[in-house]
């Protein structure tokens, strides 16, 4: 065939969203070649993701790449509060104040804390960090068409948008991080459980560089409106700057595109004729509480949307997949260094879906919060009656949607319960709560964090390999742990810990913690060092 372009690769990404770019990042640190197929130009034109948490933040510094994020051009001194109104010029209900970034105190159970980055800003990073170390590795405007795997590895068959021509890449894995409409995810014929209309919304992105100034509002991350029919939309702050998303609800026949006035419905956001502003572009999508029935099928694999929807009530579906590639990019590593088991793979499924599940949950609940105000049809009235109205409903949303500005359990505090890949230690968990992260060691939790030195965390010391922390005079034990290792070619450091609060915090002698910084067994010995080994990699 002419034209044809043949390449090989050990793992095909299909999607070059942050989270497809986050994982060739990943598998590039690991020392894993991959290429990843876009299907478009690679620009951002509507920004929808922007707001990083905590976990994804340690996940940056891992990849050397949090303090770029930090320097993006998000302003450090933008209050992120939130307000509850009618209006930008209208009655204010309720506000929750929040600091800006630079006056937000560090966690003191995380190294980093939350930013916000819009999209259009975040791809740039990941793609100059991916093309650092690998060049060659995006190619955009190739469409993937189709694919078919045996037992050695996937053969797909894409082609260039801009050509033409055809292109087949032989690898040995395949993830479909493509999005909620996945082409890959509908190749393998993978059914999404759950609900898929919770309700239709449309996207505004408007430009209005006096828009605080001119409505008199203080600096917020958002702003809930709320008329006599009840919440009807929100506006959440871009670049901090001028560029602001207006996300108003509704139904489909409300939103036909063709018909859809978003001038008018910017100047309703606003309360007024007299603020100037531009609509950019505009954006229909359903909100759904989705997720894929299962994550692989022999090499081909999904991550982020490709493998669960939900609601942006609460800002976890970027996240999620970042958790997604976290998980998954050293179990590709052991899977292609030889080192990895029959059930590793099949357990990436079995630790992520149930994460995936219980965050779009959490961001149902947000949204259900959000629109849960009653009509009141006299709400904008200049009366005691409307007034006594707004202060009822502005207390009960300001009380009812806390939980969802300080999400530090949901955000650092997940863990793979009953995970094939970690060792019960017998301990009890901790309480799954959204709000209230609990450092603990137990194992499928985070490992928890604590300063080792200025400016090193205990969470620096994991990364491409497994870590064995060691407190106090335990050396034979750690060293029949990596013995048992080396065996089996598992990569594995021991560190010797001098720490009394990390000592307190990992609550055992011997911590072995997973690249992906889970804890995967814990306790004072073992009497079958190379049991605990084959469980980890997924060989037991």
């Amino acid at each position: 065939m002419a034209n044809l372009q043949n390449l090989s690769t050990s793992v095909a990404i299909v999607g070059a969203g942050p989270v497809g770019l986050a994982l060739a990042i990943d598998l590039e640190s690991r020392g894993i070649d991959c290429l990843v197929l876009e299907k478009g130009d690679g620009h951002v034109t509507h920004p929808r993701a922007g707001f990083i948490s905590v976990r994804t933040m340690e996940f940056f510094r891992r990849w050397g790449i949090a303090q770029a994020v930090r320097d993006s051009g998000f302003p450090d001194d933008f209050a992120l509060s939130i307000e509850f109104c009618t209006s930008m010029t209208g009655h204010t209900l309720e506000r929750e104040e929040y600091p800006c970034l630079r006056d937000m105190p560090l966690p003191s159970w995380a190294p980093e804390k939350k930013q916000r980055c819009p999209q259009h800003w975040l791809d740039p990073i990941l793609k100059a960090t991916l093309r650092e170390h690998s060049p060659n590795a995006l190619h955009i405007n190739t469409g993937v068409d189709d694919f078919e795997q045996d037992d050695n590895g996937v053969t797909v068959h894409a082609t260039d948008s801009v050509t033409g021509h055809p292109m087949i890449v032989r690898a040995k894995y395949v993830v479909g991080c493509d999005g909620a409409t996945s082409t890959i995810r509908t190749r393998l014929g993978i059914p999404m459980e759950g609900n898929g209309h919770i309700n239709y919304s449309m996207s505004v992105l408007f430009s209005c560089p006096d828009l605080l100034r001119l409505s008199g509002k203080s600096a917020a991350e958002r702003f809930l409106f709320i008329g006599p029919e009840g919440t009807w939309g929100n506006l959440t702050v871009i670049d901090g700057h001028e560029v602001w998303r207006l996300t108003v609800y509704g139904t489909a026949s409300k939103f036909d595109t063709n018909a859809f006035d978003a001038e008018r419905w910017v100047r309703q956001a606003l309360g007024t004729n007299t603020i100037p502003f531009q609509v950019i572009s505009t954006l229909p999508w359903k909100r759904a509480e989705l997720v894929a029935e299962r994550y692989d099928v022999g090499r081909v694999l999904l991550a982020g949307d490709a493998a669960h929807t939900m609601s942006p009530t609460g800002g976890m579906g970027m996240n999620t997949g970042m958790g997604d590639v976290f998980d998954l990019g050293w179990k590709l590593q052991a899977m292609l260094e030889g080192w990895g088991g029959p059930r590793l793979l099949p357990a990436y499924t079995e630790e992520r879906r149930a994460i995936a599940v219980r965050n779009g949950a959490y961001s149902t609940q947000n949204y259900k919060t959000w629109v849960s105000p009653p009509c009141v049809p006299f709400l904008l009235e200049d009366t005691p009656e409307a007034e006594v109205a707004r202060h009822d409903i502005g207390r009960a949303m300001k009380q009812a949607t806390q939980y969802e500005w300080e999400s530090w359990g949901l955000q650092v505090g997940y863990r793979y319960e009953g995970s094939p890949l970690c060792v019960p230690d017998g301990t009890p968990p901790t309480a799954d709560d959204y709000s209230i992260y609990e450092p603990i060691a137990r194992p499928g939790s985070r490992a928890p964090h604590v300063w080792q030195s200025p400016g090193r965390s205990i969470l620096d010391l994991f990364g491409v390999g497994f870590t064995l922390l060691v407190f106090g005079d335990h050396s034979t034990e750690a060293e029949r742990l990596t013995t048992a290792a080396a065996s089996r070619g598992v990569p594995l450091t021991v560190h010797h810990i001098d720490s009394s609060e990390a000592a307190d915090l990992y609550a055992a002698p011997l911590v072995l913690v997973r690249p992906d910084g889970h804890v995967a067994w814990r306790g004072a010995g073992t009497t079958d060092p190379g049991n605990i080994i084959d469980t980890v990699r997924g060989a037991a």
